[in-house]
């Protein structure tokens, strides 16, 4: 089990083996730096106390994922690839690790090693830092802990997911709402997320008459937002902005709809623009659960994600179509998304139903009587208990994100199988096994 460094000189004595000088740091012993040391710097730089040691291990982190071969780095140019068709016949999985991020990480970098696998995102949506307690920067050094820890060598993709607009706070106070995410993206581009999801299709007003003025608020608030990051990025980075034209759960999108969105925004973006946007096509976030807790089936619309992909590489050089809201679709729905040209697909829910499913049974029974406790407010009228908790037990991995990262590896062990099947089996639906050599033409 990781331990939490007391101070900088132990630090310094445990380190010195494997890194050398911490402030010049140079892999000398990269057996010592995996077996344990990686462990104890990440555990060090998210649940210390004292805030200089957190920022030396922080540090040390950022500086080790560059000497060990897997930095963070931008998708832009593999998107621009397959906007120019330069690239095809894969779809890459987009994954929000809401608890358990180092343990996580780990396995999808023993899966990209085994498979050969080029691209997988890692990403953290707007309201999901929050809830499960992961600033940026925390959430970026379990990710490259642990491509660390697995001896991965490849780009690391960071991803800020649904940096979203609030439609009441922006109707209230626009410039508030608008330097909220502004703050939250710069907090991010320090954290080494070079890959930022804009969603302003919140503000998308579908009173209006013409699809031009439904879709104004969301493409002024994208493309101002894309000035915003190429402002603030490293001079060597082009960080991978994606834009979205239908809320999720909402309307399905139309090919129209995101002419009208291109339109505007290409009025006043002219280079360096979105590489992606994200359509609603039927789906729902978590899916929804029903009075038993299973989850109502959905009619996805895949010839959404078709007509749009097709408008991105043949009319505006953009990589394609996003898919939200699809780790809860049953298995065979991602047969489909290659087919249908999707880019990129979002998975979040689905993973932490595994956590929850396979996590130790008194941990579990703790963690819901939490929620009952403190969370009661949320329950709305005619919900039953299944679906109270299942709509709310995402709020309560915050609350216990150490006790789940301290967790006995033998009650790790059947969650991380858990997780593996499932994203072993996604993978491979989207055609990601022997794209390592196509990813790296593009992403060095």
């Amino acid at each position: 089990m990781a331990r939490l460094f007391s101070s900088l000189s132990e630090l310094t004595e445990q380190a010195t083996g494997a890194i050398g000088d911490l402030n010049d740091p140079l892999i000398s012993n990269r057996a010592i730096l995996q077996a344990t040391l990686i462990d104890d710097l990440v555990y060090t730089a998210l649940f210390s106390q004292d805030k200089d040691l957190k920022q030396q291990c922080a540090d040390l982190i950022y500086r080790l994922s560059e000497l060990a071969g897997c930095p963070s780095t931008s998708i832009y140019e593999l998107y621009k690839a397959f906007g120019e068709q330069k690239v095809e016949g894969f779809t890459v999985p987009a994954i929000n690790v809401r608890a358990l991020t180092y343990d996580t990480a780990r396995l999808i970098f023993r899966l990209m090693k085994e498979k050969k696998i080029g691209a997988v995102v890692f990403e953290i949506a707007r309201s999901e830092i929050e809830y499960t307690h992961q600033r940026p920067r925390e959430y970026a050094l379990a990710v490259l802990a642990g491509a660390i820890k697995e001896g991965y060598k490849g780009p690391v993709f960071l991803q800020g997911d649904h940096y979203q607009f609030s439609k009441k706070k922006f109707s209230e106070d626009r410039n508030a709402e608008i330097n909220k995410i502004k703050d939250l993206i710069k907090e991010s581009i320090e954290a080494r997320f070079y890959n930022i999801d804009i969603d302003a299709s919140t503000l998308v007003d579908l009173d209006k008459e013409s699809l031009t003025d439904q879709q104004q608020n969301n493409s002024d608030m994208t493309a101002l937002l894309t000035t915003y990051i190429h402002q603030i990025q490293p001079e060597n980075i082009t960080v991978s902005i994606g834009g979205e034209i239908g809320h999720i759960g909402g309307k399905n999108s139309t090919a129209q709809d995101f002419e009208a969105f291109m339109e505007l925004y290409q009025q006043q973006i002219k280079d360096r623009g979105i590489t992606k946007v994200s359509v609603q096509t039927g789906t729902s976030h978590g899916g929804i659960p029903l009075p038993d807790g299973t989850i109502q089936e959905v009619s996805l619309d895949f010839s959404v994600l078709k007509a749009i992909s097709n408008l991105c590489r043949e009319k505006y050089h953009m990589g394609g179509s996003v898919q939200h809201g699809a780790s809860t679709l049953p298995l065979s729905a991602f047969d489909h998304f290659v087919e249908n040209l999707t880019l990129e697909i979002h998975l979040a829910t689905g993973l932490q139903n595994i956590v929850y499913d396979t996590m130790p049974a008194d941990l579990k029974e703790e963690m819901y009587e939490w929620i009952k406790t403190n969370l009661s407010t949320e329950r709305e009228e005619g919900w039953t208990d299944d679906q109270f908790i299942y709509k709310t037990r995402k709020k309560a991995l915050g609350p216990f994100k150490q006790r789940l990262w301290d967790l006995p590896y033998a009650d790790k062990e059947p969650i991380i199988a858990g997780l593996t099947q499932q994203l072993s089996t996604i993978f491979e639906k989207l055609h990601i096994f022997n794209t390592e050599t196509d990813v790296k033409k593009y992403v060095k």
